[in-house]
């Protein structure tokens, strides 16, 4: 995992805090340096060896973190003002190892499954989702000019 690779991309690693009743791990506070605002909070699933995606952006900042299963997500910086603009980057999302991934508006993003079982993904992102005026541009995942190859090979 690297923030660096692509400008604006942060995360916040994770940890389970565990007694003898069970486990609790916080996710986002308000006071968090990466807590960009509260949009809504939803979770979406992605079956074994599809890939969702891509899609981007415009006013929408995303905050994903793996609940069960295993993720690969690929981003892209699509940004005409971005020093980092073209460059890929790949992340991978366990619940071995969790943390938040932040993708911020513009940055073109999609996500595989990469296990036997669905993963199921919470995102937290910044604004409300608007049904009549979606902020979300599609990118089909295999027809394409973005430096990232899936290894599913369905996609929606």
């Amino acid at each position: 995992m690297n923030d660096k690779a692509i400008e604006g991309v942060r995360t916040k690693p994770l940890k389970w805090l565990r007694d003898d009743r069970g486990r609790l791990m916080e996710i986002l506070r308000c006071n968090d340096e990466i807590f960009k605002g509260f949009g809504q909070i939803y979770v979406t699933v992605c079956n074994p060896g599809v890939v969702k995606g891509w899609h981007y952006h415009e006013h929408q900042d995303d905050s994903f973190i793996i609940m069960t299963g295993q993720l690969r997500v690929g981003l892209y910086d699509a940004r005409e003002d971005s020093p980092t603009k073209g460059a890929a980057a790949e992340y991978m999302l366990t619940t071995e190892d969790p943390y938040v991934l932040q993708i911020p508006r513009g940055v073109v993003h999609g996500f595989e499954c990469i296990g036997d079982v669905e993963a199921m993904v919470l995102n937290v992102p910044n604004m409300p989702y608007n049904h009549k005026h979606p902020d979300e541009l599609r990118i089909h995942p295999f027809e394409n000019d973005i430096p990232f190859t899936w290894h599913a090979k369905r996609g929606g």
